[in-house]
């Protein structure tokens, strides 16, 4: 049986003249919204989903603990981007970042005004080859702190999980190729079916939380249409972010 899909159009054209509309729509509901895995195989087969890789938490599985910092550079990277993502992730709660905020039993919507800036986030970040306007739409690092039960998860976070959303990115952008400034984002498609709440302690987490596998973000050059999965996506206090773009690393 084929799993239903939640297909959002979206109301803007996100490229061309209106380019400036959308990152005036990215800046506004960021502010507004919050910053913003998997079983093995044989659980995902169960019930219907894509399995992951064999041996992989396909949600948030840390690999061994990063080594340090080799240098004053790579620390002050590091503290960039911590601070960048929790600047992007306030604003959903009267200013306060939601990752800080205890997490809901909630089940995420594919739709309404944060669910579009998140998505418009991502997509101006691969039209624009600049991740940095696409770390709205990804899994806060305060949430993740609270979420994760391995040691440094704000480090496993920036270096590991930021680290293969920004080279996804600056991927995707290269798939893109000339038809870069023409293509429209069209609607972003969520098997919400294949959404499942995972308990603590299935995947080294602490607190559960949602997760659904293969969002299909559908977009259009020249009149034809075109997409590309997002391999995961997880929920917190009700929203969806992304938490592993291409792939599982």
């Amino acid at each position: 049986m084929r799993a239903r899909a939640v297909v959002h159009r979206f109301p803007y054209v996100f490229s061309g003249p209106n380019r400036g509309l959308t990152r005036s729509l990215v800046q506004g509901l960021s502010r507004a919204i919050g910053f913003g895995f998997a079983f093995g195989a044989l659980v995902a087969c169960s019930r219907g989903e894509p399995p992951a890789p064999m041996g992989i938490d396909a949600a948030v599985a840390p690999l061994p603990a990063p080594a340090a910092a080799s240098s004053d550079a790579n620390a002050a990277t590091d503290a960039s981007t911590a601070t960048t993502g929790a600047t992007a992730a306030a604003g959903a709660d009267g200013g306060v970042d939601p990752g800080t905020l205890p997490q809901t039993h909630d089940k995420p919507k594919a739709s309404g005004p944060a669910f579009d800036a998140r998505i418009a986030a991502l997509w101006e970040g691969i039209a624009k080859d600049d991740p940095d306007l696409a770390l709205p739409a990804f899994f806060p690092v305060t949430a993740y702190e609270q979420v994760k039960a391995i040691p440094s998860p704000s480090s496993d976070w920036r270096r590991r999980l930021v680290a293969a959303y920004k080279r996804d990115i600056h991927a995707l952008h290269k798939r893109l190729g000339d038809s870069a400034d023409r293509a429209k984002l069209v609607r972003a498609e969520v098997p919400d079916d294949r959404a499942r709440w995972v308990d603590p302690n299935e995947e080294t987490n602490k607190l559960g939380y949602y997760r659904v596998y293969g969002t299909r973000m559908i977009y259009e050059v020249d009149g034809k249409e075109r997409g590309f999965d997002v391999s995961s996506l997880i929920s917190w206090r009700g929203e969806w972010y992304v938490v592993h773009l291409t792939g599982f690393k």
